[in-house]
């Protein structure tokens, strides 16, 4: 297993920056996404590394190798960096049977007939395709022409994998079911993994580290436990998160040495170590952290139900009270009437503050 490293990457089209300075290291072995919204530069960065595109400026190093320098002259040419791709079109021959589309690379690489049976097998069995590898494309559906793909990717044994959204193209239940599969050969197959896409449950399920850019910029790199709960900017916590994470702005206030933060309905008493420098700041909350009840509580703020959603497994509601509009999340399928009265209660020990100039979190991680 092996590294890849990315130092000062620069990246314009037509004089608009894509990529801006770039500095980026994956762990052998490991599991790394770039995460964003589109334009946001994750393409970029891994069309860079494969050698599809070439930086303006900066150094690329795939092992001990440096693939790209723009300042020593080094331009590696892709078929040569040892990389395995997979894009969101599965790239398949259309006129090539499954067994022809996974072994032409492999017999280009003149590799004995007996090696590239192996290997072909192998992949085939990974992907559980073994009973159709003399079938045509169009006689697949999408998650098999999907599932050729990665074997195609997986016979090649490469040190390296690169993804690019290989999964947008799927209906909702193969996407699950190939998250799991892509999960278990990566862990199989022990290779250091770059994978891009914009969804942000791809993201949270298959990494081991997750980059979030915005921008050309990488926002937040981290655990998917600390770019979920400890979101190091505003934009970091309102990308991420499906409901969407409640946001309050507030006025700061002192009472009696404790610091408060007035939102509206909500009085916050922050933690000692928040230490504001601006009047105002701002207050996030997860819709699975704010607590409910039917029946009235002491302390609790009182509101109305706007809007009731049963997903199956889980129920998204929207409650308002005189000053302000949250949402929940609330586990089961819950039978509730629009206009309803309840009460909520937020877990303050998972509200996150920011600064509203900077944007950034005035929690320290952990």
């Amino acid at each position: 297993m092996q590294k890849i490293v990315l130092n000062g990457i620069q990246k314009s089209y037509a004089k608009e920056p894509a990529v801006r300075h770039l500095d980026l290291i994956v762990e052998p072995g490991s599991f790394l996404t770039i995460l964003g919204p589109s334009g946001c530069g994750k393409t970029t960065t891994l069309r860079s590394i494969a050698g599809l595109e070439e930086p303006d400026a900066g150094d690329i190093q795939l092992g001990d190798r440096t693939v790209f320098s723009r300042s020593q002259g080094i331009i590696v040419p892709p078929e040569q960096r040892n990389l395995g791709l997979i894009f969101q079109s599965y790239a398949l021959w259309p006129h090539m049977t499954v067994e022809r589309n996974i072994t032409l690379a492999l017999k280009e690489q003149k590799l004995s007939s007996g090696e590239v049976e192996s290997r072909l097998q192998s992949a085939l069995e990974m992907v559980q395709l073994t009973p159709y590898r003399n079938r045509y494309p169009s006689e697949l559906s999408g998650g098999q022409q999907q599932r050729v793909a990665v074997a195609r990717l997986i016979a090649l044994r490469s040190q390296f994998l690169l993804m690019d959204e290989p999964l947008s193209n799927l209906d909702a239940k193969l996407r699950t079911e190939m998250r799991t599969e892509l999960k278990r050969l990566h862990r199989e197959l022990e290779a250091t993994t770059v994978y891009v896409t914009h969804d942000q449950i791809e993201a949270l399920t298959l990494s081991d580290i997750i980059v979030v850019m915005n921008g050309g910029l990488v926002m937040q790199q981290g655990t998917p436990y600390d770019i979920y709960h400890h979101p190091g900017n505003l934009f970091v916590a309102e990308f991420i998160g499906d409901p969407p994470i409640n946001k309050f702005t507030g006025s700061f206030i002192r009472e009696d040495g404790v610091g408060i933060l007035q939102c509206g309905d909500h009085r916050l008493t922050l933690p000692c170590h928040v230490i504001p420098t601006r009047e105002t700041l701002v207050a996030t909350i997860r819709p699975e952290n704010i607590m409910i009840s039917e029946q009235e509580k002491d302390g609790w703020l009182k509101t109305t139900l706007d809007s009731v959603q049963p997903t199956g497994a889980s129920t998204i509601l929207q409650v308002k009270s005189e000053k302000s509009v949250m949402t929940l999340l609330q586990p089961g399928f819950m039978r509730m009437a629009v206009g309803d009265s309840v009460w909520v209660q937020m877990d303050m020990t998972k509200v996150n503050y920011f600064d509203p100039e900077t944007e950034q979190n005035l929690i320290s991680e952990g």
